[in-house]
């Protein structure tokens, strides 16, 4: 299963890679404790971790959203032929996300709005396909929702030095940059209303200007919480952060705040990077959360 339906709002993830990320939990995680990776491993491996490398598993996905007849993308991934100087990993992939895509009905002249809940390198790279020797929106007809203080963040020309260090090289001007160019963009702040089904709110700590989307349909809730956590081992111990926050004291309370209110409305929590079943279901454990239950998508099964 693909796809599940929340109320009025139908969910389905598009994939674009499932597999190794180049970094052990140390690295990616530096300040978990051990123990939680190695108590874990039973339900971790494989989805979330490779038992042989102990190198972290990651899926660089899309979730597509249909709300009051529209088509609307969540995060838009790596995308192909992009240089990635500082990223190898993600540096001139050929993927078959736009066939993925279409297998689930979509074509880019389809959709409506995309939304990029931050700036960050594999969440914006489908925004731009490579035209000749010009980058050119995707999706000619949507309005790209950008949160405003990350537009204003990883713009170059306004000096700011992330910990990403030049790991976002070239992501502005080649993802970012030709679609607001083109007219096409929707710089936002605080929150934004997308239709009576779907809001967008500022959850900032991993980025300046990192979002999360709130579904909410008759009696069914959800929210997509882009990389306030990138594995489930953040849920169980909340206060890890990954590597690439910009604000670590702001991660965690942001990421504390959400499971919090996804545990009190019993809401699916939608990452973009879970592999497996690619969502959960919170509870409050004391000061920490436990995993409740998994979404009923197919897990990943090999590394695509």
């Amino acid at each position: 299963m693909e796809q599940i339906t929340l109320g009025d709002v139908t969910v389905t993830r598009v994939w674009e890679y499932f597999g190794p990320v180049d970094m052990t939990p140390e690295t990616f995680f530096p300040d978990s404790p051990k123990n939680v990776w190695e108590d874990g491993a039973s339900w971790l491996e494989p989805h979330f971790l490779d038992s042989g490398t102990r190198i972290v598993n990651s899926a660089i996905q899309t979730w597509l959203l249909r709300s009051e007849g529209r088509t609307i993308l969540v995060d838009t991934g790596v995308g192909n032929h992009k240089e990635r100087p500082y990223a190898p990993v993600w540096s001139h992939r050929e993927t078959d996300f736009l066939a993925n895509l279409a297998r689930a009905g979509v074509a880019p002249e389809d959709v409506d709005i995309v939304i990029n809940t931050h700036l960050h390198i594999d969440h914006v790279g489908w925004n731009t396909y490579l035209d000749g020797r010009s980058w050119v929106p995707t999706f000619p007809r949507a309005t790209y929702l950008m949160p405003k203080d990350d537009f204003v963040f990883w713009n170059p020309e306004n000096g700011h030095k992330p910990v990403l260090g030049r790991g976002n090289q070239n992501v502005f001007e080649d993802s970012v940059a030709p679609v607001h160019e083109a007219g096409q963009t929707l710089l936002w702040e605080n929150s934004h209303r997308i239709d009576a089904n779907l809001r967008l709110e500022a959850a900032p700590g991993h980025t300046p200007g990192s979002s999360v989307l709130t579904l909410t349909s008759g009696t069914d809730r959800a929210v997509f919480v882009g990389d306030m956590l990138h594995n489930p081992v953040q849920i169980l111990e909340p206060d890890t952060n990954s590597c690439f926050c910009e604000d670590p004291a702001g991660a965690r309370a942001t990421r504390r705040k959400v499971l919090g209110r996804a545990a009190d409305t019993n809401a699916l929590v939608i990452p973009a990077h879970l592999g497996g079943h690619g969502a959960v279901e919170v509870a409050r454990e004391g000061e920490k959360f436990a995993i409740k239950g998994w979404a009923p998508f197919t897990p990943y099964t090999e590394q695509r």
